[in-house]
């Protein structure tokens, strides 16, 4: 059985043979190892065959030997077709060349349209888009996604508390919160300041309210610090308490720190690669060779390539490569404990208030244990302990 695949990629030709001597010619073909198919006859002298294109080169040298003459009625396969596409190479290449100019337009930046932002934020919005290449014209491919772009207006723009980033189609969206004066205190109910935590009071302001405690006052958890209930007897009446009152409180934290650690940090080094993935093929096409470097970290930026409004199912990725290297940091016993009791400042900070001050620490225990230094350490904290809690309303007998 032919197989047709081949004889579509080598081609193939339908030919005419007339002349007294068809069939001595045929034989000819045959014994020279030329294969032919789907012999017709046609009248006494003439005949039709089909052959592969390679053999029909060959058979007009045997058919002057027989008085024979060729034509060639039909030619299909492969060569032929490329043939006929050169021909028409120009409408090919131009069509081509219309589709690949409709999918670069269609990942250009065709717009910034910023809501939410009075005109002095919008200009300065657009002054750090700029700085980031965001702007008509430029091709969406080689620019932060839209996270990145977040995170950098958001963090250089002063007056923003938020920034939304939306990429629909080729128009950039952004909704914009900007930071807001601050609203007029609100009417508070009747209330007491009361402590929420055990102190002994360092200072105090009170401005609205009838002190309950003064400094140096020992006080417990719950403990009314601000009443308020204030007037004479029999003339009372009931406010919001509104005051500060700072106490000295106290914490413990435990810390532990290696007297050597290991890291890795960024030497500068990098090597981008980019290519195009299509499913989960991905094919390279820029940043070849050899990695100078043998240690890394790789950061992988993948975007899809939209045609008109429609994401296609290929992307353009942008591979990363920094180099990184490995180093160890040594403390002396010294500086270990040092750096150990910032740590535990550190994470006192993490809870209590950010007006909180640190009045005093001690160590209460260190001990240098399996390479590392371990601290136990006692702070001393002012901060506000006052606490709004609602007077419950007297019901009529």
């Amino acid at each position: 059985m032919k197989n047709q695949w081949i004889e579509f990629l080598s081609g193939k030709v339908t030919v005419k043979v007339s002349g007294r001597g068809i069939e001595r010619f045929l034989n000819v073909l045959i014994r020279n190892g030329l294969m032919i198919w789907n012999v017709k006859r046609h009248g006494t002298e003439t005949i039709t065959f089909t052959m592969r294109l390679e053999d029909a080169l060959k058979i007009r040298h045997y058919a002057r030997e027989r008085d024979c003459s060729v034509s060639f009625l039909k030619r299909a396969g492969m060569p032929f077709l490329f043939k006929r596409l050169l021909k028409n190479s120009g409408f090919a290449a131009g069509a081509l060349l219309f589709l690949l100019i409709i999918m670069v337009l269609s990942n250009v930046i065709w717009g910034i349209e910023i809501k939410g932002a009075k005109p002095a934020t919008e200009y300065q919005i657009r002054k750090e888009l700029d700085k980031m290449g965001v702007k008509i014209g430029k091709i969406q491919l080689f620019l932060d996604n839209v996270e990145g772009i977040q995170r950098k207006l958001t963090n250089n723009v002063g007056n923003l508390t938020w920034v939304g980033v939306e990429l629909k189609g080729t128009t950039y969206h952004l909704q914009v919160v900007e930071k807001k004066e601050p609203e007029k205190a609100e009417q508070l109910a009747p209330r007491n300041l009361v402590a929420k935590k055990k102190a002994i009071i360092a200072n105090m302001y009170v401005e609205t309210g009838q002190k309950m405690v003064d400094i140096h006052d020992h006080v417990e958890v719950g403990q009314i610090l601000v009443s308020g209930t204030i007037g004479r007897e029999g003339q009372t009446q009931q406010v919001a308490a509104v005051g500060e009152v700072w106490g000295e409180t106290w914490y413990r934290s435990h810390v532990e720190l290696p007297l050597e650690t290991i890291f890795f940090v960024f030497n500068g080094q990098e090597k981008i690669k980019n290519s195009l993935i299509i499913g989960n093929l991905e094919i390279p096409i820029w940043g070849f060779g050899e990695l100078k470097f043998k240690d890394y970290e790789v950061e992988k930026n993948v975007k899809k390539i939209k045609f008109l409004k429609w994401e296609l199912p290929i992307s353009f990725g942008t591979e990363t490569l920094r180099a990184r290297e490995e180093t160890t940091r040594t403390y002396s016993e010294e500086e270990a404990e040092k750096n150990a009791l910032e740590l535990a400042k550190n994470k006192i900070k993490t809870v209590v208030d950010e007006e909180a001050i640190i009045k005093d620490e001690k160590i209460l225990h260190k001990e240098l244990k399996d390479g590392k230094v371990i601290l136990d350490v006692h702070f001393k904290i002012i901060e506000n302990i006052a606490v709004g809690q609602p007077i419950p309303k007297e019901t009529p007998e």
